[in-house]
């Protein structure tokens, strides 16, 4: 498993904060999976040329195994198809590491549940005999999450729904604002345009201008 750039994950980061919702939960117990995060934080100017290192601004989160499971879920999430690539392709498990790892309020409690889903899953890989999730025959592994999903679309707010709720969120953020995400939804974003005449022609005329 590859990773991403750090300054490319901070510069992703500060984009997709302004494009996910942000939800207030309720605590779920479990407090100690979710450990406070360590480090300053970016602050309110942050330099997004100089190429970060692990651990300068804060420590990331996930262990190994934390991380392969994250990539399996991304992945469950957006799939590759015949137009775009994976959500794992384009670091979107990194994406999720620095966010869930930053040192701020709205971020803490998705630190939390995140942590708290994926232990969870793990749990339930095992009532289903195996060791972890990510050792699920991948039917099985969508199985659940399809399973989460609709408990999610009953009460978003009762675990383990909120979690994979709040995954679904984080990992579309993360992807569509990557090139290839907005390239995905046809984004084009502020492109000088060669030459343009004017609304259609149909247009026009639908409000009488014409």
């Amino acid at each position: 498993m590859t990773r991403i750039d750090r300054r490319v994950a901070l510069e992703w980061m500060l984009s997709a904060t302004a494009s996910i919702p942000l939800l207030s939960r309720p605590a779920l117990g479990q407090d100690e999976v979710a450990a406070p995060p360590g480090g300053k934080g970016y602050g309110p100017d942050p330099d997004v040329i100089k190429a970060y290192q692990p651990g300068d601004l804060w420590p990331l989160t996930f262990s190994d195994r934390q991380r392969r499971l994250v990539v399996v879920l991304c992945d469950i999430v957006i799939p590759a198809d015949d137009q775009s690539p994976s959500a794992s392709s384009q670091g979107v498990h990194d994406f999720l590491d620095e966010w869930i790892s930053s040192p701020y309020p709205a971020q803490a409690s998705d630190r939390k549940l995140v942590l708290e889903g994926l232990a969870w899953l793990d749990e339930e890989a095992e009532r289903r005999g195996a060791t972890d999730f990510v050792s699920l025959d991948p039917a099985e592994q969508t199985a659940v999450c399809r399973e989460l999903a609709r408990d999610a679309l009953a009460n978003a707010r009762q675990f383990p729904g909120s979690f994979f709720k709040r995954l679904r969120d984080l990992v579309s953020g993360g992807y569509y604002t990557t090139p290839v995400g907005m390239q995905d939804l046809g984004y084009r974003g502020n492109v000088a345009v060669a030459e343009w005449n004017g609304p259609p022609r149909e247009v026009l005329e639908r409000l009488g201008l014409v």
